[in-house]
């Protein structure tokens, strides 16, 4: 239906004079070009001090809706990681768990470039509870990292992270992850009891958590609030993209090479009306039954700061293990997003209650639920 409505009112936009330069301004040719791509291509650059050097990987993490809601204080031997809470979705994070989870993302880089150039990262996270953030609130320090000489290790996930992306396309239903790489996802956790992995290979287990994902999506993206918190992360045009160098582009919709095209072309008022709940829904429950594996990370208190950012690190681990094993991925937190949705409007906790169910652990609490397969 979304690729219907895109081409219909797409091809009536180009007919118009001028399509040409049109096509040209709202980036139809250049797909992953141009200056707000150039961090992907100088992460590595050897130029200034190695702190920065480590910021520039830092900064190619994962985080929601791209809001990148991190700052840096450099010094020679520390780097201070604070949290920016204007940078964040009102509405869909009210206690601002996924831009922690988003800090913990960038942290994952950090310390693994930090060993890649031969330093020790030594980490201090900041404890505390989260909560909705006062209006203007200032940057709060979320981990310090202290660094010391060392003998460089570069890993493959440090050569993974320029390659790491989300990847919201249809997955390839045939073929199955192999069974050595579910198990190097299922070590990545490592012992530590607070932060967990749990992987879905199972049908029946998947049915239900996309019955449960895409129920959560449509109820959640009909809340006004949530829908224009999200909105303001949405880089329609390209001129866009490029003064902002942050959130979501159509580039990132998942839609085949074609109907991104056409979507470049068609009126916004167009692309809101074919992103309305009920057809995103859809779109969400065709793309979860196309995975392979579902999986969720769970904490012992989800909103516990540090188990927060731990979580970020642990996803950002396993996406990169992804991106050098060839596989696809993508979070689908919605039904993780309406446990928070529901406890700030004082709703039941239905969510929770659901998910607890598939994970059969009454001391898990969901923080991050993602989605891997083949890409096509």
């Amino acid at each position: 239906m979304l690729r219907r409505s895109l081409l219909k009112g797409s091809a009536a936009a180009a007919l118009g004079g001028g399509a040409g330069w049109y096509s040209y301004d709202n980036g139809v040719f250049s797909v992953g070009k141009g200056a707000e791509f150039a961090p992907w291509h100088d992460w590595n650059d050897p130029s200034g001090s190695a702190s920065l050097q480590l910021v520039r990987a830092a900064i190619l993490a994962a985080s929601p809706h791209n809001t990148q809601p991190w700052r840096f204080h450099v010094t020679p031997s520390s780097i201070e990681l604070y949290l920016d809470a204007t940078r964040s979705v009102p509405g869909l994070d009210p206690y601002l768990r996924e831009a922690h989870l988003g800090i913990g993302c960038a942290l994952e880089n950090l310390a693994l470039a930090a060993a890649a150039h031969g330093l020790t990262p030594t980490v201090t996270l900041s404890d505390g509870k989260l909560e909705a953030p006062p209006p203007g609130t200032p940057l709060r320090l979320i981990a310090r990292i202290d660094l010391s000489p060392t003998q460089p290790q570069s890993t493959e996930l440090y050569a993974a992270i320029p390659n790491r992306h989300t990847n919201r396309s249809i997955y390839d239903p045939s073929r199955e992850l192999p069974p050595a790489f579910v198990t190097e996802l299922s070590r990545l956790s490592g012992v530590d009891t607070k932060v967990r992995l749990t992987v879905f290979l199972n049908q029946a287990d998947r049915d239900q958590l996309t019955r449960i994902s895409s129920s959560a999506n449509f109820d959640l993206y009909s809340d006004p609030k949530v829908e224009a918190g999200s909105e303001q992360w949405i880089r329609w045009h390209h001129a866009d993209a490029i003064a902002h160098r942050d959130g979501l582009t159509i580039d990132t919709f998942g839609l085949s090479p074609l109907t991104t095209a056409f979507a470049k072309l068609a009126p916004v008022s167009m692309l809101r009306r074919a992103a309305a709940p009920s057809e995103r829904s859809k779109m969400y429950a065709t793309q979860m039954e196309s995975a392979r594996l579902v999986g969720i990370i769970s904490v012992q208190d989800r909103l516990d700061i540090p188990q927060s950012v731990l979580a970020g690190r642990l996803w950002q681990r396993i996406h990169l293990l992804a991106a050098a094993r060839g596989v696809a991925a993508r979070p689908c937190n919605e039904a993780i997003e309406m446990i928070d949705h529901e406890r700030s409007l004082n709703q039941p906790a239905h969510r929770l209650r659901e998910l607890g169910e598939v994970l059969c652990d009454e001391t898990a609490q969901p923080t991050f639920l993602f989605l891997m397969g083949y890409p096509t």
